[in-house]
């Protein structure tokens, strides 16, 4: 049975985005069969896979509200594996426009529920805000995986993401678990990024992953270039970090997963 892995932190600018791109294509490298659903009204996911974003008949917010099939909204992009329901700036009004809708915790999952048997992985890119787009994103996922900056504020806002978390554990899918945490933006020439490090591997009680993403100017432009990194600069240490977490995440079977 595929993995559903939402990507989640409600703080902006952690390398959420960058690591749904990049994690998905290295998965796709892997030979796994993989969709990304980009559930960001700011579409950047779609944009850093080559796609116009403004250009797309079907999209994600058309899927919500039930305008299209799941097959319909689905794009296939120019990587080898991986497809993508994308996203733009009419998902902003979804939240609004679920108001009055039945069971609208469950919507994604129902859609998504048509086609996960299609792929190994199912790569949820989510908003940077705990709304109803994120619940969505948690009750369709078997797990989450966190990305945390190696930054001074790097656990600000994380407890509030675990209580919600487990607020969705307790009502709304109780399968669902922290698929883990992955470092990001890590500059190995200060201490400050060792010293996060640490201390989230001392005090964080959750899988935390070894591969650490590091600041690299690679992975920074590859999105202008539409192309995720391990097409963009193959080489670079953030295409080979990419890999390594794939790679863990592949071999990482510690999760229920089997709705």
């Amino acid at each position: 049975m595929g993995r559903t892995i939402a990507i989640a932190n409600q703080k902006g600018g952690v390398g959420k985005t960058t690591t749904a791109i990049n994690l998905s294509s290295c998965l796709a490298e892997r030979g796994k069969k993989v969709l990304v659903i980009d559930l960001d009204p700011q579409g950047n996911t779609t944009s850093g896979m080559g796609l116009d974003k403004d250009e797309q008949e079907q999209s994600v917010y058309d899927l919500i509200l039930d305008q299209c099939s799941t097959n319909d909204c689905v794009v296939h992009t120019n990587i080898p594996n991986l497809n993508i329901i994308p996203s733009n700036v009419n998902l902003a009004g979804a939240e609004v426009e679920l108001l009055d809708v039945e069971n609208k915790e469950y919507v994604l999952r129902n859609a998504v529920d048509y086609i996960k048997e299609d792929y190994d992985f199912v790569i949820i890119d989510c908003p940077p805000s705990l709304n109803m787009l994120t619940i969505n994103a948690m009750t369709t996922a078997d797990t989450v995986l966190v990305p945390i900056q190696c930054e001074y504020y790097a656990l600000e806002g994380l407890s509030q993401l675990i209580y919600t978390i487990n607020l969705v554990q307790d009502r709304l899918n109780p399968e669902l678990v922290i698929e883990g945490v992955v470092f990001t933006m890590y500059d190995g020439r200060t201490n400050l990024s060792q010293q996060v490090v640490e201390s989230v591997r001392t005090n964080l009680k959750t899988r935390i992953y070894e591969t650490v993403i590091p600041r690299n100017i690679k992975l920074a432009e590859a999105p202008s270039h539409g192309m995720p990194i391990n097409l963009y600069e193959a080489k670079s240490s953030g295409a080979e970090s990419y890999r390594s977490l794939a790679t863990e995440i592949i071999e990482n079977t510690d999760y229920k997963g089997k709705r």
